[in-house]
């Protein structure tokens, strides 16, 4: 893939005016990220009560959504000022190759810390520091809006969490300077931002005949968020709510938790996770051992999955074979190392999940790693898998409400955001707590995004109408 060029289109004041594109607003996720263009009055994308409309930009063909990820390649030549980068899903997959270079997640965790002004090595001798990563993330994606809305684009509005930092309002105060800082130096000279529970909120907002108190559940890959708002018709024109967030609360149990869960509980038992050593004729009556866990739980963690490949992980391994009583767990082990198969995994674990979600169970078909292998996964191992974590989130969902000096049955709706509010069980669980309430469904992967470019509308503005095209 070659060098992505971010050149300013040029464009003169009359078509930046008909195209109503000198405004976007980005939805900078931990996970993945999305922008939000003003369409034309009259255009098609996502509609207000007012008939006001956002539309989303294609960041990757096919795909309104990115992961939040950048992978600097080290094989750069020396004479080149930048190391070369892909960004989403072309990150991901230059990790997954093995391509030789440095993956950066998550970048918006960082935000707040001492960390950021400090650089990293990405390898070809060189390095980065990490808040000109972000730079570089938010300049990729002002370059796609750019490419999308036929016209530079200086003034934006940015989501933020109600808290960067937990318990530290001077820290959550610099996370939000240093965001603001980035987005000015990736090229944006007018800079909002607006609350993410309040964005996603707006939807439902746009449709409230009366005053509401809503229950904001966004449950994505890395966090489970809630937060509980206020909304209403008399509060849709107001461009501060902060006092409308009554109360916010979260953990660190989310999508990829689940995976990580399913893939130890169906898949990796396969190759000896929980198996037991075979006898010691050295101690005879000792209670029999389990094989250690350490190996099968950096495989079923996607990030650490490629550290298992390196020379001295497969040396390790290789020392192993005489702990396993069943040699077929050992030599369907080696093999996931040697051909380099852990991402695999740990995809189909993710794609059982959904499997789960949508049929109540599935089979996990495994043979790229062996002819004729397959793992069955249902509800019932689904409970067992998973039940921890949900109990932690519903918690979650409930402690927000006491936090906010509030009770279950004073919620109106809770509006569910997420990828990982496609799993019903989930939904569920959250919902039963909360038996008076509305269940409303927002687009899993862009309500932030829609809400804040319905905020960024009231902020700056409409844009011209639509021109109108003839039939046929």
């Amino acid at each position: 893939m070659g060098r992505t060029q971010l050149a300013t289109p040029r464009v003169g004041a009359a078509n930046r005016a008909a195209n109503g594109a000198a405004y976007a607003a980005i939805d900078f996720g931990t996970s993945n990220s999305a922008v939000a263009l003003p369409a034309a009055e009259g255009a098609s994308g996502a509609q207000t009560a007012h008939g006001a409309a956002v539309r989303l930009v294609e960041l990757e063909p096919g795909f309104v959504t990115m992961p939040t990820a950048v992978f600097y390649r080290a094989d750069t030549p020396p004479n080149e000022r930048e190391a070369e980068r892909h960004y989403g899903r072309a990150a991901v997959a230059a990790y997954v190759e093995g391509q030789d270079g440095r993956l950066m997640r998550s970048m918006k965790s960082i935000l707040g810390s001492t960390l950021l002004e400090q650089s990293t090595d990405i390898g070809g001798g060189r390095s980065v520091r990490y808040h000109d990563v972000v730079v570089g993330y938010l300049r990729h994606l002002r370059g796609l809006a750019q490419a999308a809305a036929n016209a530079p684009i200086e003034r934006v509005v940015l989501g933020r969490p109600v808290f960067f930092v937990d318990d530290d309002a001077p820290r959550d105060a610099a996370a939000q300077a240093a965001l603001e800082r980035a987005a000015r130096q990736a090229g944006f000279a007018e800079v909002h931002f607006q609350y993410e529970p309040i964005a996603a909120a707006l939807d439902l907002e746009s449709r409230a005949t009366r005053e509401q108190l809503v229950l904001v559940a966004d449950i994505g890959g890395g966090t489970s968020d809630f937060s509980l708002v206020r909304i209403g018709p008399a509060r849709r024109g107001r461009l501060d709510r902060r006092d409308d967030i009554l109360a916010s609360h979260g953990v660190h149990v989310a999508g990829t938790d689940f995976d990580r869960r399913v893939e130890l509980a169906s898949i990796l038992p396969l190759a000896g996770y929980g198996a037991l050593r075979p006898p010691d004729p050295k101690r005879p009556g000792e209670a029999a051992r389990e094989v250690p866990s350490g190996i099968y739980f950096d495989l079923a963690t996607w990030h650490l999955i490629n550290t298992l490949y390196s020379p001295a992980r497969l040396a390790e391994l290789r020392t192993m074979k005489g702990w396993y009583a069943d040699a077929r767990h050992y030599q369907r082990l080696l093999a996931v190392l040697t051909r380099r198969l852990g991402h695999a995994l740990a995809a189909a674990a993710e794609a059982a999940k959904i499997a789960l979600a949508e049929a109540g169970h599935t089979r996990i078909d495994l043979g790229q790693w062996e002819p004729g292998l397959a793992a069955a996964f249902d509800e019932t191992a689904a409970a067992g898998a998973l039940d921890a974590d949900f109990a932690q989130i519903v918690g979650a969902a409930h402690e927000t409400v006491r936090q906010a000096g509030a009770t279950a049955e004073a919620v109106d709706a809770i509006y569910f955001t997420g990828g990982s509010t496609g799993l019903a069980p989930l939904v569920e669980r959250i919902a039963a707590g909360f038996s008076r309430a509305e269940r409303v469904r927002g687009d899993r992967f862009s309500s932030v995004a829609q809400g804040l470019g319905w905020h960024a509308r009231a902020l700056f503005g409409a844009p011209a109408k639509a021109a109108a095209h003839p039939a046929g």
